[in-house]
């Protein structure tokens, strides 16, 4: 059940606005610019969101709250759709955004690291696996949806989506005994702390700067991709398909990580994503061409995107166990959403001042080169001498 509404909830409320995008501002007259702002909102609210809403999944289970989501992403989109206004449109996103804390990745990870325990390693691939295929199906979905009926009804139509497939499923499918903590070797705090401390520690605060700034880069070149492609002479669908194979790429990457997990530590592998991500947006960036060559490099960056996504699934469990992983894991978010919320205005700026969008694209690698940086000094000051996890070695 957490496959399929992975699937359309990336699908509707995150990778069919940059598709959009265009089409909106033709058709309303609104800004670029004040159009991005809507969607930055919806990520500021979901990251403000996301610590109350893994507190309560830790305490009660995700059966309700994903259910309750799903409704309120499905009245989001409506409201998107029908938006008069700029302001409306601005509030469809502001309420989605609330949803997404409630429906996208956090939640799914939570309720996933509770159930399977030891096993959630394997659960999780599965799961972002599939997650993956998000934008290779509804960028070109949406792309169709805008060619034959416009934005509005394209926007109708993912809703009504959202709501058969999403509402039943979680409802329906969430319903298994929420587990209590069981203070274990493999599923209990293995660092003697409790959440709070583990949130204060040097090493906590360092993986947050790390995640949030790769979270920065990535996304930013994510949805300022199209536009980049276009601007290097790709037409809208061709980069509309970029897009959505660099989704596909997702696959592969997430294919990767359990092989590249079993040779490195946590933290080793964490500067290796960071550092990969920081090339492939520097290649997406700065490439001149030709076509095929800046597809290449689309779907280089997607398959970083795809190791980073089981990364941050990751990176709290690996260091400290599964005690209070809700929690823990909506702080870790709240940072790296809230720099997603600002990258593509950010971007934006950038490219208005620089004229540039390769000058953007080294900048935000140069964002990603820092996070590997950073991502050093992760390592927590107490664990046992060696940890075997199902995936990567102990530190």
């Amino acid at each position: 059940m957490l496959c399929l509404t992975q699937i359309v909830g990336w699908g509707v409320l995150y990778y069919s606005f940059p598709v959009a995008l265009p089409a909106i501002t033709t058709d309303t007259g609104w800004p670029a610019t004040s159009t991005l702002v809507a969607f930055s909102a919806a990520l500021v609210v979901a990251a403000g969101a996301g610590v109350a809403v893994g507190r309560v999944i830790d305490r009660h289970g995700p059966r309700w709250v994903m259910t309750g989501g799903s409704v309120l992403a499905t009245g989001a989109v409506v409201v998107i759709a029908w938006a008069p206004n700029l302001g409306w449109f601005v509030t469809g996103w502001v309420i989605a955004g609330l949803a997404q804390s409630m429906v996208l990745y956090a939640p799914a990870f939570t309720a996933i690291t509770r159930w399977y325990g030891p096993a959630r390693n394997r659960a999780l691939l599965t799961v972002t696996l599939v997650a993956g295929l998000a934008s290779t199906i509804f960028a070109p979905v949406t792309a169709a949806l805008l060619e034959q009926s416009g934005w509005r009804h394209t926007y109708l139509v993912l809703a009504a989506a959202l709501a058969l497939t999403t509402i039943p499923a979680h409802a329906l499918g969430l319903r298994a005994p929420w587990p209590p903590h069981r203070h274990s070797r493999d599923q209990g705090d293995r660092s003697g702390q409790g959440p709070r401390a583990i949130a204060r520690s040097r090493a906590f605060v360092a993986l947050t700067v790390a995640t949030s700034l790769g979270a920065f880069a990535m996304f930013a070149a994510t949805i300022h991709l199209i536009p980049m492609l276009t601007w290097r002479g790709l037409s809208a669908t061709a980069a509309a398909w970029a897009l959505g194979l660099s989704g596909a790429g997702q696959l592969a990457g997430r294919l990767a990580y359990a092989p590249l997990a079993r040779g490195t530590t946590p933290v080793s592998r964490a500067v290796a994503i960071l550092a990969l991500a920081g090339a492939g947006v520097a290649a997406v960036g700065l490439l001149p061409g030709p076509g095929l060559v800046l597809v290449g490099a689309a779907i280089g960056l997607g398959v970083v995107r795809g190791a980073y996504t089981l990364l941050q699934s990751t990176v709290i469990s690996d260091r400290w166990g599964t005690e209070g992983f809700g929690a823990l894991y909506g702080i870790l978010n709240a940072p790296a959403t809230l720099a997603m919320a600002l990258a593509p205005w950010v971007a934006g700026v950038l490219t208005d001042a620089t004229g540039s969008y390769p000058v953007t694209f080294a900048i935000l690698a140069g964002a990603a080169g820092l996070a590997a940086v950073v991502a050093t000094r992760t390592a927590p000051r107490r664990t046992p001498e060696l940890h075997l996890h199902p995936w990567g070695r102990g530190e």
